[in-house]
């Protein structure tokens, strides 16, 4: 076995390395960006490093850096988890070339395979079924185009050394092309370094199924059975689970053996995942797949596969780059029930799932029979805007697929992350969906359930309002007053309010509040059959003062307001002070601003210049993935705030039109 690994990642997956890795006995060596000085993981490992700014290109993907690091602290392997550098021949390589134990394939495989152009060639070869469209070197804007038009739309622009949903775009018609294609290169480079795509004729229906497969350097190939990742936003999975629903022993037999051929192909070394799309119109059928890609690593739904196999990957991966053979065959492997993964990110459902930032301050997860959190942060990190928004996997793993489901939407109604915005309770409404339960569902399930699965803007929860407003009333009343008189034990009146006077009868004043960064006003009413109590009212929403007991989940207390969850959504609720006013960020006006922390990589209009309503601006760069600003409305462009390149604020100005609606 190994003596020691340096983990060339971070996030969840550091965390599960390190873990595994002390288990069995090796020192563990980290790396770290500044932004990440803090992070769990560098607190787990044995010995941790710092190798660079926040920004990606400046840290992770620094071969030179951590191969530097691995060198000087003598550490005999490199374990490079997944994104970043986990499908780079050239990190492989570099590895090889200083005596360094590489936890993965050989260099050779990861350029057979981690291009996919090159992977499509191929298994075409090999008799393998491939998605119809270009796959060649030619990147001309107008050669691909042309290539596009022979497909017919709508067609998949993907970034030839893509993974994650980055680089990858749907375009339905010629008039899109460009846009897509310029918007796919960028987001290519700034994940992957490499602005090369193809082009595939995008499938109806379809169903993402991907095999895992293990091979050793002994020549033994095995596949572990299937996963189902059909449900994705942006072409990123959200949820993913094992075995594949209404996958029949005869396909399994058929895709399995098609991924392992494959794998022995390119004398494929460790964990590996080969990708096919399926046409789901009639259920999944033999003749009917298609290889996709494969992903030369681990993959981030591995713990399905770890749950109804038994199997630990990540000790595999160790044990197999130790020179071990697999400790089974392919007859050995058999299935246990069914098991389910959600992704919990940072992001918010009701804005087109825009990343969200900001403190973490709670974080609370189930425990429980069946239910695994793989998270790399706790409560008091910061979600920053430079890597995946991804806070947490959890897993459940039951008998049954509809035990599976119902196990882990009970785990994400348990769930509690306050601060930024999250899709836990998206994750629930998908977990609870008839149609998918049922097996009815493909990879465009999610655009077109939104309005039901509550993935468009909602209205405020005027309950979690009130007791919000309730909690903050309560708390202000016992920080009052110290004074040279001492502390004074009077309690919120209607002497409180500062805007009249009366003797008698009924008395009401405005409560003026912020719920989620918009003004909201709320109402309290004294009156003389309610002596020392009052009413809080919002719209038709009431509650007294002397009966707080409101139907919620939980309430978190931070220094500026308190965080109120109801139904698995966050509501966060504060005094309003008009004396406190960003300016800079005030809503109204013509201005386009960012709808998040992130990089302004490209404006695409100038001072003048005239705009109509929906027309590309500007592009923000958050967590790895390109959002496209539109003009609201037709007018003229009257100024340029921010330069590209510059780090901007969420809500930050960006453009200033003059408009004419």
């Amino acid at each position: 076995m190994l003596e020691s690994v340096l983990i060339a990642n971070r996030g969840e997956i550091a965390c599960r390395i390190i873990r595994t890795a002390k288990r069995l006995g090796l020192r563990t060596i980290a790396v770290y960006s500044e932004a990440d000085a803090d992070a769990l993981f560098v607190k787990m490992a044995d010995e941790a490093h710092l190798i660079g700014p926040a920004p990606a290109r400046e840290s992770y993907l620094r071969i030179d850096r951590i191969i530097d690091v691995a060198k000087r602290t003598g550490a005999a392997s490199v374990h490079p988890g997944y994104g970043f550098l986990s499908e780079r021949a050239e990190f492989a390589e570099a590895c090889a070339q200083n005596g360094i134990v590489f936890v993965g394939p050989p260099a050779s495989s990861i350029r057979a395979m981690g291009l996919k152009d090159a992977a499509k060639a191929l298994v075409e070869k090999a008799g393998v079924p491939v998605v119809p469209g270009y796959h060649g070197a030619r990147q001309e804007a107008d050669f691909l185009r042309a290539r596009a038009e022979e497909v017919g739309y709508p067609v998949l622009i993907k970034a030839v050394a893509g993974g994650g949903g980055k680089g990858m775009r749907r375009v339905e018609g010629s008039a899109d092309f460009d846009a897509a294609l310029e918007s796919a290169q960028r987001e290519a480079t700034g994940a992957f370094g490499d602005p090369r795509v193809l082009i595939e004729k995008y499938i109806l229906a379809p169903r993402h199924i991907e095999m895992q497969i293990f091979a050793d350097a002994h020549g033994n190939v095995v596949h572990l059975f299937e996963r189902d990742c059909s449900l994705q936003r942006r072409h990123q999975k959200v949820i993913e689970e094992a075995p594949a629903p209404g996958m029949t022993p005869e396909m399994r037999a058929i895709m399995g053996k098609a991924a392992v051929e494959a794998a022995r192909a390119v004398g494929y070394v460790g964990a590996g995942t080969v990708e096919f799309i399926a046409d789901g119109r009639e259920g999944l059928r033999p003749d009917r797949f298609y290889f996709m890609e494969m992903n030369t690593r681990l993959q981030v739904e591995h713990p399905v596969t770890e749950a109804i196999t038994g199997l630990d990957l990540v000790e595999l991966q160790f044990r197999v780059a130790s020179d071990e053979s697999l400790p089974f065959s392919q007859d050995d492997l058999t299935t246990d029930g069914h098991a389910v993964e959600a992704r919990l990110y940072a992001e918010d459902p009701e804005k087109e799932f825009l990343p969200s930032t900001g403190k973490l301050w709670a974080l609370d997860f189930p425990e429980g029979e069946g239910i695994r959190i793989d998270t790399g942060v706790q409560a008091g990190d910061e979600v920053t805007p430079f890597y995946d928004p991804m806070i947490a996997k959890v897993i459940a793993h039951a008998e049954t697929r509809e035990g599976a489901l119902t196990k882990l939407a009970d785990a994400l109604g348990e769930t509690l992350v306050a601060g930024p915005k999250t899709n836990v309770a998206f994750l629930r409404k998908l977990c609870e969906a008839e149609e998918f339960r049922a097996g009815r569902f493909d990879t465009g399930f999610i655009d077109r359930n939104l309005d039901a699965l509550e993935a468009v803007e909602q209205p405020h929860d005027d309950i979690a309002v009130i007791d919000g407003a309730l909690t903050l009333m309560e708390r202000q009343a016992s920080e009052l007053q110290v004074s040279e008189f001492g502390r004074s034990d009077e309690v919120r009146s209607p002497w409180s309010f500062s805007d009249g006077f009366q003797m008698f009868g009924r008395r009401e004043g405005s409560i003026p509040l912020l719920v989620d960064g918009k003004r909201v006003d709320a109402r309290e009413i004294f009156s003389p059959e309610n002596v020392g109590s009052s009413v809080v009212v919002i719209g038709d929403a009431r509650k007294s003062t002397d009966d707080p007991e409101i139907s919620i989940d939980r309430e978190v207390e931070v220094p500026d307001g308190v965080y109120v969850f109801r139904n698995g959504r966050q509501t966060l609720v504060q005094f309003f002070d008009a004396f406190d006013v960003d300016l800079e960020h005030l809503n109204g006006g013509d201005s386009v601003r960012a709808p998040m922390h992130g990089k302004l990589v490209a404006v695409f209009v100038k001072p003048g210049d005239r705009v109509e309503k929906g027309q590309r601006l500007a592009i923000v760069e958050a967590m790895k993935m390109e959002h496209a600003l539109v003009a609201p409305a037709d007018g003229e462009v009257a100024e340029i705030a921010a330069e590209p390149g510059a780090q901007v604020a969420e809500g930050a100005r960006l453009i200033v039109l003059k408009t004419e609606e």
